[in-house]
């Protein structure tokens, strides 16, 4: 690709950049319990992390349904393709290859569900980017293993990697090991898989599970270049980027502590080791992981390109009689300079100039904005003989962050794409609602369960179109 470097800040970004959007399986396909797939985790999620999980599948989660890319993949691909798409990131659903997690033999079904979208995604020309595990562990792994608490879950991975490479890996260049590896701190049963409430888990406990996703992640890493050596193969991390709150020093140094828990897994994914502030981490708070020589020896395979979320940053105090956010997913306390959306997630797009800049100066390798996007709730009205959703609040959130995505290629770092997140509406991950709408097509599917499934074009669709046949010199 043209070095970033020489893309000027006003002009378009550079040749052969890949404009597209992003979904994950289990807020898409629906289809739970068909093509021969086993539970996963999201199946006892009804509401998403809002409440705690159900003993077994419920007909009020709209996972089961979601918007039914199982059925729908070609119509829906097609309206990617409409907009220009160059790649589309997807996940593989786990349970859809490997039912129970620790299936001696993949589902022949599920393998060919994903040898359909891919026929569909090269036939209209879009690049695919394949997450392997995106908060879609097998509940069996879950429930009967304790999720990636248990080391087991490596091996169990890796058979799953294996299948997946061995099958596809003539047809997809772009993989991601683990969805937002960082989350496990946050969200243990979705993110790992782990069935204990997080009130009973040690950081211990947590800090075991991500060390065995990192070991797993690198043996991923290191299989793909066995077996699909033209092939690139990126982590995926939660980008948050941390302010203090005031000039004071004690808050600085707070912010600092902060940054080094996101900086933390995209240390030792690019730089294949433990940083010192981490060990010095474990050594003050009593943590003791089980952390072998091989152990250490695989994570010195280390990825190709930086891909991540970016959706808000955050501030910091020391003092503990500020008062903490309660929209921002990830904690922090709330900036007093910026606006929320109808979530309560603070919006600032120089946020993510700030985050690129960053990654770029720490690692100095590529970097990919896999997720970025607003939920809102959408109206779908007529206009011009047809139904869709005036947007234009969407429009703005997205020219503005697409700006400072420029603005960090001309600051001089490489960024190999954008995909935009939710890029047709899907079911929330944080809430299970379908009412909180990410995507530049709107799917008339309900809170209730109720709706067509009809697909329209949102305003912003056009919108993108335009941004991505311009390669982005339509933006403001």
């Amino acid at each position: 690709m043209t070095h970033a470097a020489t893309t000027p800040a006003t002009g378009p970004f550079p040749q052969g950049f890949l404009w597209g959007g992003a979904t994950a399986a289990n807020q898409v396909e629906g289809a739970y319990a068909e093509g021969g797939k086993g539970l996963s985790i999201q199946d006892v999620m009804p509401r998403g992390i809002t409440e705690q999980p159900t003993e077994g599948p419920t007909p009020d989660n709209l996972k089961q349904t979601a918007i039914d890319f199982y059925n729908r993949y070609a119509e829906d691909i097609a309206l990617f393709a409409e907009m220009g798409f160059k790649v589309y990131r997807f996940s593989i659903a786990w349970s859809r290859i490997f039912p129970n997690g620790d299936d001696a033999q993949p589902n022949e079904e599920g393998l060919a569900f994903y040898g359909r979208v891919l026929d569909e995604l090269e036939n209209h020309g879009i690049e695919p980017m394949v997450t392997i595990s995106h908060y879609e562990t097998p509940l069996n792994l879950a429930r009967g293993y304790g999720g990636w608490t248990n080391r087991q879950l490596i091996g169990f991975y890796e058979r799953y990697c294996r299948v997946l490479f061995e099958r596809f890996g003539n047809r997809v260049k772009y993989w991601l090991t683990f969805n937002e590896i960082n989350s496990v701190l946050h969200e243990p049963f979705m993110s790992g898989g782990i069935p204990s409430p997080r009130a009973e888990l040690t950081d211990t406990d947590l800090y075991q599970a991500i060390h065995h996703e990192l070991v797993a992640s690198a043996r991923a890493t290191r299989m793909a270049r066995e077996i699909m050596p033209a092939a690139k193969v990126g982590c995926m991390i939660l980008a948050l980027p941390v302010y203090p709150l005031t000039p004071s020093p004690d808050d600085v140094v707070r912010t600092m502590d902060t940054a080094h828990a996101s900086y933390a897994f995209g240390d030792i994914h690019c730089r294949g080791a433990y940083p010192g502030y981490l060990l010095r981490y474990f050594r003050d708070n009593g943590i003791d992981l089980d952390i072998t020589d091989q152990d250490r020896e695989d994570l010195k395979n280390t990825v190709d390109f930086v891909s991540f979320s970016y959706y808000m940053s955050i501030c910091e105090s020391a003092d503990p009689d500020v008062e903490t956010g309660p929209g921002n997913i990830m904690g922090g306390v709330p900036n007093p300079t910026l606006e929320a959306s109808e979530w309560g997630w603070q919006i600032d797009p120089q946020g993510l100039r700030v985050v690129m800049n960053d990654y770029w100066e720490r690692w100095q390798k590529p970097l990919f904005v896999v997720e970025n996007g607003i939920g809102a709730k959408d109206v779908l009205v007529e206009a011009d003989g047809g139904l869709t959703v005036q947007d234009d609040y969407r429009i703005d959130y997205l020219n503005d962050h697409l700006v400072q995505v420029r603005e960090a290629i001309a600051d001089g770092v490489e960024v190999l794409g954008y995909t935009a997140w939710g890029c047709i509406d899907v079911v929330s991950a944080s809430t299970a609602q379908l009412s909180k709408r990410y995507g530049f097509i709107y799917v008339d599917r309900h809170d209730d369960g109720s709706g067509t499934l009809n697909r329209y074009r949102k305003k912003s669709f056009g919108w993108y179109q335009e941004v991505i046949s311009s390669n982005g010199a339509a933006l403001r």
